[in-house]
């Protein structure tokens, strides 16, 4: 599969990454976690939502007995923030083949109180213990090369403090899904992208848990403009990816009563699905 022509001339590996020590936690106490949130992940100011849903999967791996996230959902109750944060998990059951746990991510108030940021249940197993069989109907987006494809660094200088997650990222968009950035939106709500880390580090179901969630939002496509944030995300863990960039397809069917949804699908470069979610999104009409 195609390279980015931008690629870094020393690749960064897994667990030796920006994106591994952004989310690294320190365990203060079994099930209890310090972090400090990162504003190299931050849209807008905010704390990117599949970053955090990153470091919440990073502390269950570390509380579970298995290590692979299977499937995760996250309630995003308020607006997180760079800067101190603590995970508490909890786990809810154990079994052989699938564990599950939950998570929350606090910050603190001005007056010092605790506020929970995230909400999360998940189950967790092994991949590489998964059945081969594979009895699909889904086919790989149809994005152009790499190279035929756009990214931030091709448009006019971003606003102030809005770009630091553009910086670690290599995302590439499908042209025929930047109707926005051109002031003409198709209507559609869909945007497509090759997807990657800026370092070159291969992905792993943790950044397939930031993958969902880090490409412009449908509502662009929509003819919408602003913050999209994420209520509630979903994220469905199929395989293990295969090094290499990956296609990431977003769509949306149905905007109603101010909320819209967006389902996602992430490819590998050997063409398999690798991780699905959901995620209901609020956006600003007029």
């Amino acid at each position: 599969m195609p390279e980015s022509a931008s690629a870094p001339a020393v690749r960064a590996t897994i667990g030796d990454s920006e994106f591994d020590r952004d989310t690294a936690l320190t365990r203060r106490a079994p099930g209890v976690y310090d972090i400090d949130l990162s504003a190299g992940w931050t849209i807008i100011n905010a704390v990117n939502g599949g970053y955090l849903l990153a470091v919440l999967g990073r502390a269950l791996a570390d509380t579970l007995p298995h290590a692979d996230p299977f499937t995760i959902s996250a309630h995003y109750l308020t607006a997180s923030q760079p800067g101190p944060a603590v995970v508490r998990t909890d786990v809810v059951r154990t079994g052989r083949t699938l564990s599950t746990g939950q998570a929350s991510l606090f910050q603190y108030d001005d007056e010092g109180r605790e506020v929970e940021r995230i909400r999360v249940l998940a189950s967790y197993g092994s991949l590489d213990a998964l059945p081969d069989d594979v009895r699909t109907t889904a086919r790989p987006p149809v994005i152009p090369p790499l190279e035929h494809c756009f990214g931030p660094e091709d448009g006019p200088a971003p606003v102030s403090g809005s770009s630091a997650i553009a910086d670690r990222l290599m995302l590439k968009l499908d042209p025929s899904t930047l109707g926005w950035a051109l002031g003409k939106p198709s209507g559609k709500g869909e945007v497509r992208a090759w997807f990657g880390l800026a370092d070159g580090r291969d992905h792993d179901p943790l950044s397939l848990l930031l993958a969902v969630d880090a490409l412009p939002p449908t509502a662009f496509e929509l003819g919408l403009t602003g913050w999209v944030p994420t209520v509630e995300l979903t994220v469905h863990v199929r395989c293990r990816p295969a090094p290499g960039p990956l296609r990431v397809s977003i769509t949306t069917r149905n905007l109603a009563g101010g909320f819209l949804e967006e389902d996602a699908e992430v490819w590998d470069s050997a063409d398999r699905l690798v991780a699905q979610s959901r995620q209901l999104a609020r956006v600003r009409l007029g």
